[in-house]
């Protein structure tokens, strides 16, 4: 890495850390909160724990696949710790058409099969491996103020079809610094728009990732973040090239602006990467760095309807993108022999959401991905997708929601081929 990279990682580093004090603001949470009647209170007194019963509630940065809120409440009789219980139990069922994505319960459009398969034109398939369940501890103390401890699983350990228990997130959260396993801080996760696929649309940000976040508040419109993050990185090598172990963490930060009580948002993010790899044919280690920009947010228009967006391009990010994470787009050989890049490529997702009453929405999106230059890999290469989702929920019951969901993706190569897959999914999900 060059003497100026290092340079511009210590100023951007060092401009966050130097903020002080008394230009920071907390969001404030209310002393007393209106505990909803679906919580249950095992031991202690609500009225002691308001502030914190009030941050276990808070979705205000959460992906609409994540859980929200905890249905089993334990506090202390001081009101300083409260532990909540919670998670949902789901199952989908689904049934391709015209076109089938062997992904389990995903739609992953880089995986439509080009050309077409006749062996793979149609599918049912159903599962509840994306069911979930989270513990979220909340104190407060007279030094650090408060912190959260998370952890979170699923049970997609044994791959998309499997059924094994794996950790999802698992963090700590004191102040305005988080770390563990948790988001990336490149993801913008209240930016996604409600889907019934939990993989989501084929351009969405979408990464977890080992880090430590310092993310401060300024006043109630203004914030900020950075990440020092565990990088993961997918490559395609040659006979002259090779992956080797990563020297230097991915750097995200951002800047958002709130408003509308922090229900809408736009954030402007971007991404650091420093990637190496060997050069076989010289016998040297080598590095390509990697970055993109991003914009990203969410507004409500009116009580009722709601707009998604997000957008970025960079080089070498596609371990952050739905469709690249794990297909090697992060690190490709380049035409000279010994030589890897990290490419360029874009992705986007436009999206809605419209409460047609208090139990019934509707929310739909667009999306896409493009990847530039990359013919010479090959004429069946991954040149970009497009997607398509339309879904509808109905809430029968608290905490029981049934939902229905139509979805179209589109693969196309870098020789002109293409092909498509039709999804029809159902949703049955009960959250505790």
């Amino acid at each position: 890495m060059s003497r100026f990279s290092y340079l511009s990682v210590i100023i951007m580093l060092a401009s966050f850390f130097a903020i002080p004090a008394s230009a920071l603001k907390p969001r404030e949470m209310p002393d007393t909160f209106l505990i909803p009647e679906r919580a249950v209170i095992a031991t202690g007194s609500p009225e002691q724990a308001g502030a914190l019963v009030a941050i276990l509630y808070d979705t205000h940065e959460l992906h609409f696949a994540d859980p929200s809120s905890p249905r089993f409440l334990f506090l202390d009789r001081e009101g300083k710790v409260a532990l909540g219980i919670g998670g949902y139990i789901k199952g989908t069922a689904q049934y391709d058409f015209d076109g089938a994505i062997d992904d389990g319960a995903s739609f992953v459009t880089y995986d439509i099969p080009v050309p077409a398969n006749p062996a793979q034109r149609e599918q049912f398939y159903g599962n509840a491996n994306h069911s979930t369940l989270f513990l979220q501890l909340v104190g407060r103390s007279s030094r650090f103020g408060y912190y959260q401890v998370y952890a979170q699983t699923e049970f997609t350990g044994g791959g998309e079809s499997g059924y094994g228990l794996t950790l999802k997130q698992a963090y700590l959260k004191v102040g305005y610094v988080t770390a563990g396993l948790a988001n990336s801080t490149f993801v913008d996760g209240s930016a996604g728009t409600p889907a019934v696929d939990d993989q989501g649309p084929s351009g969405e940000m979408s990464r977890k990732n080992v880090l430590v976040r310092y993310a401060p508040r300024f006043s109630d419109h203004i914030s900020a973040g950075i990440g020092i993050e565990m990088p993961a990185v997918s490559v395609t090598t040659d006979a002259s090239t090779e992956k080797i172990n990563p020297r230097v963490p991915d750097i995200p930060v951002y800047v958002q602006y709130e408003w509308g009580g922090g229900n809408s948002h736009l954030r402007f993010s971007a991404l650091w990467r420093n990637q190496t790899y060997r050069d076989l044919k010289t016998a040297r280690n080598r590095f390509s760095t990697g970055w993109a920009l991003q914009l990203s947010g969410i507004a409500h228009l009116t009580k009722i309807f709601a707009v998604y967006y997000q957008g970025a391009y960079g080089h070498g990010y596609g371990s952050y993108i739905n469709d690249l994470s794990g297909n090697g787009m992060d690190l490709v050989y380049g035409r000279t022999e010994g030589e890897m890049k990290s490419p360029a490529m874009s992705n986007m997702e436009l999206g809605f959401r419209y409460d047609a009453s208090s139990k019934v929405y509707f929310s739909g999106s667009y999306s896409e991905v493009r990847t530039f230059k990359l013919g010479y890999l090959g004429p069946d290469t991954y040149k970009g997708s497009r997607y398509l989702g339309i879904s509808g929920f109905y809430n029968l019951a608290s905490d029981l929601t049934i939902g229905a969901e139509y979805l179209w993706g589109q693969r196309k190569n870098y020789n002109g081929a293409r092909n498509h897959a039709n999804r029809i999914m159902a949703l049955l999900q009960y959250n505790f």
